[in-house]
């Protein structure tokens, strides 16, 4: 089995969990504390990673260029919107709609590895993306829509609305940021492949911390002193967070965008798998078809990338 495919589950799993995490920091400060939890907690993890690396490995640090520095700049403030939009839809009552346009990630990310990076992908992954996607957009119109109306008259009501445009936006920021920290890493043409991503890591949450920090000193104080009061919380979002990022990086390193992504859709499984066996939940036929078309985009995916 290729080394990317259990790394991406992984990440996949710790995604689910920090997403958790981060949705409960919502009650305790805004959108903008809520995404910088995410990128100034993890940032000194993600520095050790690397020293660890250099000291486990005893490889060392590849030198930064021009061509990575523009890539993980580009990448790291794309995204910061993503995730600022994508927690900004939890405001919205049919935030629904806007997190499964969101959830288009890998199509729009094949589609911006293709243009920046040249990477084109098979035609049988193509579909295996696009069933993929498909299922995520059934579990996504399977809940409540406003007005309460369930389904499929609920995203038919939110085709052209606000959180459709706010999630496909998020959507081809998170696909742009992927492609260029694949592009970031990829530049950097010595050290391995955990080392080269580490450095990616690091150098993007450096660059989000920055960003982040001022511009909450310049424009949201009162959001800066809520991130403070609610640091251990938050301390928890970062490990959790950049333990994922590290996952995602490395296998972003190691194979095309689009197949991570897509691969990285059975965040959902493992969240009905939780609802079911774990709190003994109940789901609907609908989000049960759209597990098994992720699972089922997931397979005929490995077996064409593989």
């Amino acid at each position: 089995m290729p080394l990317w495919i259990p790394i991406t589950i992984t990440a996949a799993f710790l995604q689910n969990l920090r997403s958790a995490l981060q949705r409960q920091l919502k009650g305790r400060m805004g959108t903008t504390g809520a995404t910088f939890a995410r990128f100034g907690f993890g940032f000194p993890f993600a520095v050790l990673y690397v020293f660890a690396l250099r000291v486990l490995l005893g490889t060392g640090f590849p030198p930064p260029n021009a061509t990575f520095l523009f890539a993980v700049a580009v990448g790291g403030i794309a995204q910061i919107l993503a995730t600022f939009l994508l927690v900004y839809l939890f405001s919205f009552r049919n935030f629904m709609v806007g997190t499964a346009y969101s959830k288009t990630e890998p199509m729009q990310a094949a589609l911006f590895g293709l243009l920046i990076l040249g990477e084109a992908i098979a035609p049988l992954a193509f579909v295996a993306i696009v069933v993929g996607v498909f299922g995520v957009g059934l579990i996504s119109v399977a809940g409540r829509g406003a007005g309460g109306r369930r389904g499929w008259s609920a995203i038919a009501d939110g085709l052209v609305s606000r959180e459709a445009g706010i999630g496909l936006l998020s959507g081809a920021l998170f696909g742009v940021s992927a492609v260029c920290f694949r592009w970031a890493s990829l530049s950097l043409g010595d050290g391995g492949v955990a080392m080269r991503a580490a450095m990616t890591l690091a150098f993007a949450t450096g660059i989000q911390t920055l960003a982040m920090l001022a511009w909450m000193a310049l424009r949201d104080r009162a959001e800066l002193k809520a991130v403070a009061r609610a640091w251990r919380p938050a301390l928890l979002v970062g490990i959790v967070g950049v333990c994922g990022s590290a996952g995602w990086f490395t296998a972003m390193t190691l194979e095309k965008v689009a197949y991570v992504r897509a691969l990285g859709q059975i965040e959902l499984v493992f969240t009905y798998a939780s609802s079911v066996f774990w709190f003994r939940e109940t789901i609907t036929r609908l989000e049960l078809a759209g597990c098994v078309l992720i699972v089922g985009g997931i397979v005929v995916l490995l077996g064409a990338a593989t």
